[in-house]
């Protein structure tokens, strides 16, 4: 039993992007769950106030380091050249090879930086944290010292989760989330009564631990053994390296953002780096869940097509995928802004987080949402030129962006505050959508004139040629989709309204009620909305449940519900 249940479920390879896509999503929704509960119980033992400013300050540097070292060499094309080299399960094969030089290049370069910043903290968490001072910045740089044994273990777990990817072993890869979020938990729960704000820091490197052991077992049944090798001509290696620049500087473009905003929050009313995070990480949970998964599951997908040069697989692949991204985080959006009342209070509105605290997420909460639309199509489309391994366009793109994104967050804080880094922050994201989708829009119609085969070319019997992004079909969806979203939250609204007759919604359990009728109510006119419409991507989802129900449903066109 125990050997079927870890060959076919945790360790059986997932057979398509839905397939994948489901999974991830199902863990995902796991972890983001966790989340809520870790944020619930920060809010609740610590308020909004400088604990919390000193414990989402401290990531900043650990996170640095992380992403940039870690997530910039493996996000660059890890994927991309580990899949051409994984030819067989040999424990000697080349992609092994390649694994083990990688692996202990990133661990030597993970201490010394490590080492680095560790005694360079105070200087650094000054520049970062201006705001700050006495107590609360000396707390800081203690926290922040603790956590950088956190991307050292990161930094092993996100290389097995590359191969775990690659391999499509997508069921241990989405778990590991829900183990780091499981170990900081843990660390709320028991290491600060004994430890006091230092058990939050060693919450976050047990977590981190966790999300590395877990994959270990899956790593090894696919042949990985670990050898002392540090081949700096692996051709891999190299490979990824020409790749690694321009994503490293990617996301340090990212990062400014973060830093930017931590840099506007330190110096705002006491607990304004709280409320931006809280908020963020409420704004994350569609993200994670609806996004995130369907853009990590077709990346192997559209990488695979890209290497074969066939933009009509490419450009069919991301079309609905992107329609798919569409459909379910429009209405996410929608339901969260007409809720973000009842979603703050029911999460965080526990022990010390006051009124006050709740007023203040859940104006940043909605400004947020605004841009959620757009952050989710450029995770899709991030990963579209990462499949063509071009990582300089996101980059180059990403720093026009960030301009906006921090200008426009400042020039707002002046006058609305936290809030104002939430719009400022939006916006900014809604401008790098467009940028990157014009680029890549561009880029797939001049690589498919470059071919000239009709399979090259896109071209189908019958049909146009598909080399673009079928932004026209996209379009179309997407104004249906928005049309039956904002019915659906006009539904919503005027459900919470009669709910208010029928509920006190001065307890949690009386705006969890009154949150969650009015939200199934609107989903339902959302669901209805999209039949009428003729909504394509309404119908797929229809189709998956149907052969549940005693009566048949025809579609109104056959071509709405062929795979």
């Amino acid at each position: 039993m125990w050997k079927f249940f870890n060959n076919k479920i945790l360790n059986g390879q997932s057979q398509s992007v839905t397939s994948a896509a489901i999974i991830l999503a199902l863990a995902s929704m796991a972890s983001r769950f966790l989340g809520l509960i870790r944020d619930r119980l920060l809010a609740g033992h610590f308020g909004a106030g400088d604990t919390l400013d000193v414990y989402y300050a401290a990531f900043r540097l650990p996170d640095l380091v992380y992403n940039l070292l870690i997530m910039g060499a493996l996000s660059a094309g890890f994927i991309p050249v580990f899949v051409s080299l994984w030819k067989e399960k040999k424990q000697d094969s080349e992609a092994w090879q390649f694994v083990n030089a990688l692996l202990n290049i990133l661990l030597v370069a993970l201490v010394a930086l490590g080492i680095l910043f560790f005694i360079g903290a105070p200087f650094l968490m000054k520049l970062i944290t201006p705001g700050f001072v006495g107590e609360k910045f000396d707390l800081t740089v203690m926290l922040t010292r603790i956590m950088f044994l956190s991307p050292l273990l990161l930094g092993l777990s996100s290389v097995w989760g590359g191969v775990l990817q690659s391999a499509k072993r997508f069921l241990i890869f989405s778990l590991t989330p829900i183990f780091y979020n499981a170990g900081i938990i843990f660390g709320i729960l028991a290491l600060v009564p004994r430890w006091g704000v230092r058990g939050l820091a060693w919450g976050v490197v047990l977590g981190a631990l966790l999300h590395m052991i877990i994959q270990l077992p899956t790593i090894w049944s696919l042949g990985w053994r670990y050898h002392l090798s540090f081949d700096w001509g692996n051709k891999g290696v190299r490979r990824l390296a020409r790749l690694m620049a321009p994503r490293t500087l990617t996301l340090a473009v990212s990062q400014l953002n973060f830093l930017a905003i931590t840099m506007m929050a330190s110096m705002l009313a006491a607990g304004s780096l709280a409320v931006f995070n809280l908020s963020y990480n409420i704004w994350t949970f569609p993200l994670g869940i609806l996004a995130a998964s369907l853009a990590t599951a077709v990346f192997p997908t559209l990488s695979e097509a890209a290497a074969r040069r066939d933009w009509s697989s490419f450009a069919q692949n991301f079309s609905a995928t992107c329609r798919q991204i569409l459909f379910l985080i429009i209405p996410a959006s929608v339901l969260f802004i007409v809720l973000r009342a009842q979603i703050v209070r029911v999460i965080l509105g526990t022990g010390k987080f006051g009124w006050n605290d709740t007023i203040l997420t859940i104006n940043s909460l909605q400004y947020l949402m605004l841009g959620l639309f757009a952050e989710a199509v450029i995770l899709l489309l991030v990963r579209g030129f990462f499949a063509f391994e071009d990582t300089k366009t996101p980059f180059w793109l990403g720093l026009v962006s960030s301009f906006f994104r921090i200008a426009g967050a400042w020039w707002l804080s002046l006058s609305m505050g936290v809030a104002g880094l939430a719009l400022g922050f939006a916006a900014g994201g809604i401008i790098n959508m467009i940028l990157l989708w014009f680029f890549m829009e561009n880029k797939v119609a001049r690589l498919a004139r470059q071919d000239t085969s009709p399979l090259q070319l896109g071209i189908e019997v019958g049909e146009a040629k598909r080399g673009d992004l079928r932004f026209g079909e996209i379009l179309t969806s997407g104004l249906k989709i928005v049309s039956a979203a904002v019915v659906s939250g006009l539904c919503t609204f005027g459900g919470l309204q009669v709910m208010d007759h029928y509920v006190n919604t001065r307890t949690a359990i009386g705006l969890f009620t009154q949150g969650l009728v009015a939200g199934l109510a609107g989903l339902l006119i959302y669901f209805l909305a999209g039949l009428v419409l003729r909504s394509e991507e309404m119908w797929i989802f229809w189709r998956t449940f149907k052969h549940r129900l005693p009566f048949k449903l025809v579609a109104p066109d056959k071509e709405l519900i062929q795979d």
